[in-house]
């Protein structure tokens, strides 16, 4: 009895747990009566100028004040595009697209789908774009990163193609994108942007390795140490020992 009460308050902590880690919906986009682009950030955020702060994270999912009329979807490419209008004093529109493509590989024979680059048009004149690294997941999956941006401490960055991109930094954490194969409205199976070696695990595992490595050399020497088999007798002659021996 006092098993299955552990257990019922077990699934009770972990659904509550469930819901403050998602405590929007994705935004979705539909074209017709179906939807092709699910998006999802716990924090969606921008830095103009070194100066200016843009939070978008509210805008975006809570009261979803964005305009994403202009999104288009396919079989091989899928653009998100998010407009923003007046997001603060001094910019009066922004608009920021992500561009998805659908690819067969030969080498792993399937689909893939990837966030090739992303870009960042401020009152329809200043325009940045970004290449993107390490976001790609296979085609029916979407993908999960926890930290994406500018920094280069991120597991998956956003390098900037030109000289206006580099005016701009981009914070997005927990990320949760999906552009192709989207079914009931929901997020497949996510694809996560670290894989199980990271940097830290390699690190200790080479560390292991040498000192591993450093003991079993000194277990070899200490087995290799012998006595001597004849020992100086103080109260007879020297003893003598030949070079041969």
């Amino acid at each position: 009895r006092r098993t299955n009460v552990m257990w019922e308050l077990r699934r009770q902590l972990m659904a509550t747990e469930e819901e403050d880690s998602l405590s929007y919906p994705p935004l979705n986009v539909t074209i017709g009566n179906d939807t092709c682009i699910l998006f999802y950030a716990r924090n969606f955020s921008l830095k103009a100028n070194n100066s200016v702060f843009i939070d978008l994270t509210n805008v975006t999912f809570v009261t979803q004040n964005v305009d994403i009329s202009s999104s288009e979807c396919s079989d091989i490419n899928t653009t998100l595009s998010l407009k923003y209008t007046k997001p603060v004093n001094g910019i009066s529109s922004l608009e920021i697209r992500f561009l998805m493509s659908n690819k067969f590989y030969e080498g792993s024979a399937r689909n893939w789908s990837t966030l090739d680059l992303v870009e960042i048009v401020q009152d329809g004149e200043k325009f940045a774009k970004f290449n993107v690294s390490v976001i790609s997941a296979p085609a029916e999956y979407s993908f999960h990163c926890q930290l994406v941006g500018t920094s280069n401490l991120y597991p998956a960055r956003l390098i900037p193609f030109d000289n206006e991109a580099k005016n701009w930094e981009v914070f997005i954490s927990s990320l949760q994108i999906q552009g192709f194969n989207v079914e009931n409205n929901q997020f497949s199976y996510a694809s996560d942007c670290t894989g199980f070696f990271t940097p830290g695990i390699w690190m200790g595992l080479v560390t292991s390795i040498v000192l591993l490595w450093i003991l079993a050399y000194g277990i070899h020497m200490i087995m290799q140490l012998t006595t001597n088999s004849r020992f100086d007798d103080p109260k007879g002659p020297a003893l003598s020992v030949p070079q041969t021996e």
